[in-house]
């Protein structure tokens, strides 16, 4: 197999096998009522500071009213709260709830273990490498 098609396979698989590992290894236990979509808005929901809808839109790639779909689905199942400015009352702002803080927490040990699981055994050389190729990666999908 050329070397074209063994990235094109590898890209792929990669995907497809992230999501469904992901999905099996997060959405558990007490998190077991929401997706892989909803873990990923909790994500960009963020442990800081509230952030508005249309932030969390932009981040996520969607619709502000797409967002509000899921959000809706959040606030109910209690891992997201929802007040609106006070400086500003037609801006929405999002926060964690502590459930949400969990998720968030488990969401991020999940993503710990599979970096270093691909750095265990890396050169810093073979790093660098790595981390440019999915830069450029990383740039083709933002051209979009």
């Amino acid at each position: 197999m050329d070397i074209y098609q063994t990235i094109n396979d590898v890209l792929v698989k990669l995907f497809n096998e992230i999501m469904d590992k992901e999905q099996k290894a997060i959405i558990t236990g007490e998190f077991k009522d929401i997706t892989n979509n909803d873990m990923h808005i909790i994500e960009s929901v963020g442990l800081g500071e509230p952030k508005s809808m249309s932030a969390v839109a932009r981040q996520q790639s969607v619709t502000v009213g797409t967002l509000t779909i899921a959000v809706n689905a959040l606030v109910r199942k209690g891992y997201v709260s929802r007040v609106r400015s006070e400086k500003d009352r037609r801006v929405v702002l999002l926060s964690l709830t502590e459930k949400g803080g969990r998720a968030y927490q488990h969401h991020a040990q999940f993503h710990e273990q599979m970096v270093q699981a691909v750095m265990r055994h890396m050169s810093e050389e073979e790093l660098r490498v790595l981390a440019k190729a999915l830069d450029n990666l990383s740039e083709f999908f933002r051209s979009f």
